[in-house]
């Protein structure tokens, strides 16, 4: 049986950087009508390839094939120009625009009349057609996380992609909304689109890809594998070159005295309008209580909330005996209270800074790292060098700056600065998002073995399977209520799932 023809083919791309060579003569290629995944871990070189394809980067030396015919890709407007389009983990949309309005925004046509009507039955009608309706007229700011990546899906569409470069598409998807995109996926390829997904959600990888490839340190380990057949560990083993261990050994919590209180707390975030209401919850020395939820839905103005970055409106927090409603009482904890924020490289760094330096920022005050008027910086040096070999950093030197470092190691650094002081509490956020599965394995025992020395940890995820695995208790939020607590010996996937979606579940 002959193989479908290849709706594009990438021969020998090479694209470097200062001092990285990220894509190593690279060949990739899409056949017509298949989901083609692309794996590998974080700086393995994907989104440098992918980006080359969307024409964002020019690459040093290859060649890109479309249809059989040789291209020139300059810009995102020359890739679309022949099929290509790119769906962004972050998306490209214009909250305070309607769904149509986001449709022709940077289109060179229309140039003097604008006739919105047209544009927004020419939505419908696609949206009707692949299964992913949305209201035209609706406002970005207006829809959830899901039908926003329907218009960022629609929009390809609409500007005519053969061709859909998906990035981290269930990054923020409930359960059932991944199905749904599954399906709009599988529905897409029967009309002749080719897909390439990138993700680090193994078990999605093998439930829709057709094929895999796989990159590490910008060199093609696996070129278009079929995934039908391959397991989760022999893909986590491509990407990263050892055996992963999936499931996390861990003792049954222990739990111990309250250590952070919660009593009808609510807050607004930053439009004024409320985003938590009523949370009562407490955590417990020596466990692991995980929140759950889809984004947007209150976790962020908690987390800002739990570490100062934002004042309540009503309600009481405790941290232990201490109520946290005074600066002063704020001072006294600071030390205690470890932080991993969501934005790792803008809040929890100083990317100009070296690893050394971003080791300190919690203790420069403070001896051996201070005297009174002067850093210390022989003992900052020293402090680099034992953190970097204890929490296996992988840096060139500890005066890199950390804006050089991957995001796992990145993240391991904050990791190390905010438990090397051996916290009370531990607000994580998001700890492992965006990182290969070898990276999110160590940031998996290092809060494991935080819990046991007897710190209790929030765990803030979107990541279910995340939640599942360490999570001693599951707490879930919808517009910035707890909707559900359930333990996860006696709960599943599909209902956390609808409960993160707003449907009651019976405890």
């Amino acid at each position: 049986m002959e193989s479908p023809p290849n709706a594009f083919e990438m021969r020998s791309i090479v694209k470097r950087f200062p001092g990285v060579l990220a894509n190593d003569h690279v060949d990739f290629s899409c056949q017509v009508g298949e989901v083609h995944a692309l794996l590998g871990e974080n700086g393995a070189g994907k989104s440098t390839l992918m980006n080359v394809l969307a024409g964002l980067y020019k690459s040093e030396a290859g060649e890109i094939y479309i249809n059989g015919e040789r291209v020139h890709l300059n810009s995102p407007q020359d890739a679309i120009a022949h099929g290509i389009g790119m769906v962004h983990q972050h998306f490209m949309l214009v909250p305070s625009h309607t769904v149509a309005e986001n449709m022709v925004l940077g289109l060179n046509t229309p140039r003097f009349f604008l006739n919105l009507t047209h544009v927004e039955e020419q939505v419908k009608a696609l949206g009707e057609q692949y299964g992913l309706s949305v209201n035209p007229r609706a406002r970005i700011w207006e829809l959830s996380v899901g039908e926003q990546q329907r218009v960022e899906v629609l929009k390809m569409l609409f500007r005519g992609a053969k061709v859909l470069i998906m990035d981290e598409p269930t990054a923020v998807l409930t359960p059932q909304e991944v199905e749904i995109l599954f399906q709009t996926l599988r529905d897409m390829t029967k009309r002749g689109h080719s897909i390439v997904f990138i993700s680090h959600k193994l078990d999605e990888v093998a439930a829709i890809a057709d094929r895999v490839t796989v990159l590490r340190r910008g060199v093609v380990t696996a070129a278009g594998e079929p995934a039908k057949g391959t397991t989760k560990a022999q893909l986590a083993k491509l990407m990263v070159g050892r055996d992963i261990l999936f499931l996390i050994d861990k003792k049954k919590a222990q739990p111990g005295e309250v250590v952070l209180a919660m009593d009808k707390l609510c807050a607004e975030n930053d439009r004024g309008l409320p985003a938590l209401r009523d949370v009562s919850l407490q955590v417990y020395a020596g466990e692991i209580l995980g929140i759950a939820g889809v984004a947007g839905n209150g976790q962020r103005e908690l987390a800002e909330v739990l570490t100062g970055l934002r004042k309540p409106t009503s309600g009481r927090m405790m941290f232990g005996a201490i109520p946290l409603d005074s600066h002063t009482n704020w001072m006294e904890v600071g030390q205690q209270l470890a932080h991993i924020p969501e934005d790792r490289a803008a809040v929890g760094s100083v990317p100009a800074l070296g690893v050394a330096e971003n080791l300190i920022l919690k203790r420069y005050n403070r001896p051996p790292i201070s005297t009174r008027w002067s850093i210390n910086y022989s003992a900052v040096h020293e402090n680099g060098v034992r953190l970097v070999e204890q929490y296996k950093i992988a840096t060139p030197s500890v005066d890199t700056p950390v804006r050089m470092l991957s995001g796992g190691n990145l993240q391991k650094v904050i990791l190390a600065r905010e438990t090397s002081g051996q916290p009370k509490l531990m607000i994580a956020v998001h700890p492992t998002r965006g990182l290969d599965v070898g990276a999110i394995e160590g940031i998996h025992r290092l809060l494991i073995e935080l819990r046991d020395q007897g710190a209790a940890i929030l765990l803030i995820s979107e990541e279910l399977d995340e939640l599942f695995s360490l999570a001693d208790r599951i707490a879930v939020m919808y517009e910035g209520q707890i909707v559900g607590e359930k333990s996860p010996e006696h709960a599943n996937l599909h209902e956390v799932g609808l409960m993160m979606a707003g449907t009651k579940v019976d405890s």
